[in-house]
């Protein structure tokens, strides 16, 4: 019964500890994340299962190793702001993958979308003709953007394109 109390304690503070630290972070902790995101969240949630299933180890460990991935992630994230280098290492680059209308298959195969997966995104943005569509970006998140409307000479601005690769 001792141990039942000790795991549950132990759970108690390390879920406190992560979300007090998700809070101090903001939501870029567990926001669309980039590979580097994906795995300091998986090691938060193997520290997350060692505190509550290896007791012979003190609880405070596992607290320092859960404050260090969050030092190592703020690090990260602060330094891919100031460095176009390792934002460029770290996170994914949008990619065009329809363009006026018209699909752009090399693209889509390069993320593993098909015809249909991008009707269906087509359809969630309620574009309902594809001379309506402008660009479907795959964005550095995963989310599939659908840029549509009417064509009156509109055109969609350099700066909304700037990063997506073609």
């Amino acid at each position: 019964m001792i141990e039942f109390f000790n795991i549950l304690w132990r759970a108690t503070l390390v879920v406190a500890v992560i979300v007090a630290l998700t809070r101090l972070h903001g939501l870029r902790s567990f926001s669309k994340m980039s590979g580097f995101d994906f795995a300091i969240t998986v090691s938060i949630g193997s520290v997350l299962t060692s505190a509550v299933t290896t007791l012979k180890t003190d609880a405070y460990i596992y607290v320092m190793a859960l404050v260090s991935l969050f030092i190592i992630q703020l690090t990260i994230s602060q330094l891919r702001v100031r460095s176009s280098r390792l934002h460029s290492m770290n996170d994914n680059t949008p990619l065009l993958l329809m363009e006026d209308g018209k699909m752009k298959p090399e693209n889509m195969r390069a993320v593993g979308l098909t015809a249909d997966d991008l009707h269906a995104k087509l359809r969630e943005a309620n574009a309902y003709n594809l001379d309506l569509v402008h660009a479907v970006v795959m964005e550095a998140t995963g989310d599939v953007s659908v840029l549509h409307g009417p064509k009156d000479g509109l055109k969609i601005s350099q700066e909304v394109m700037q990063d997506v690769r073609r």
